[in-house]
């Protein structure tokens, strides 16, 4: 029986993968990286931004500018405020839920709360949003969810992780979780070759835990 939810937070809670990835290509192609959206997903999702960077500068072989990440951080929190939303189908899904639950993040602590207040989630998770920047553990190392789980007070067979990156089902698995994946069209095999449980859609993980 599931008594914990932990969820991850961009693109499981709010709807913010496409704007973030978006505007990191946008960027790094002024240096030469190239990459479509699609493969944008597969590669950068669910990881830090610090090996995000690592990625795109072994792509271009050189580093990247110092003001790199605070320009990004700058642009995207913009874009962020204009356009962030809840995923579709999640405010009903809290709605009923009758256990504990929490969000834990590869990002940092003030981008978590930021999103979550955009999406209007915030107020649902005081006091239960969990940063890997504070434990300066990040996933595919399932510290984040460890924690996540130790401070809600729950054993790890009696929480579930819903994620939707590879590096997040990794973190969660590796931790010993059961991990839902949220299928959005660009992650669906990666996700299943990792062993998550595919869902498509907040309704179809309701009627899956049999939360109605």
């Amino acid at each position: 029986m599931v008594k914990c939810i932990i969820f991850d937070c961009d693109g499981v809670l709010v709807d913010t993968e496409k704007i973030g990835n978006g505007i990191l290509l946008e960027m790094a192609s002024e240096y030469g990286f190239q990459l479509e959206l699609e493969e944008a997903y597969h590669l950068f999702n669910g990881r830090s931004l610090k090996d995000c960077f690592v990625l795109i500068e072994n792509g271009i072989g050189k580093k990247l500018p110092e003001d790199f990440e605070s320009n990004y951080r700058d642009r995207s929190f913009e874009a962020f405020k204009k356009e962030t939303k809840p995923m579709e189908g999640i405010v009903d899904f809290l709605d009923h839920l009758k256990i504990p639950y929490c969000t834990a993040s590869s990002g940092p602590l003030e981008k978590i709360r930021l999103n979550l207040g955009l999406a209007g989630l915030l107020d649902r998770f005081e006091g239960k949003i969990y940063s890997s920047y504070v434990i300066k553990s990040w996933k595919p190392d399932p510290g984040i969810f460890l924690h996540a789980a130790e401070e809600m007070g729950f054993d790890v067979k009696d929480c579930i992780v819903i994620e939707d990156s590879v590096a997040g089902v990794k973190a969660g698995i590796s931790g010993g979780f059961k991990v839902y994946g949220f299928a959005n069209g660009f992650n669906n095999e990666d996700l299943k070759q990792e062993d998550a449980i595919l869902f498509h859609s907040y309704k179809e993980l309701g009627t899956m835990l049999g939360i109605d």
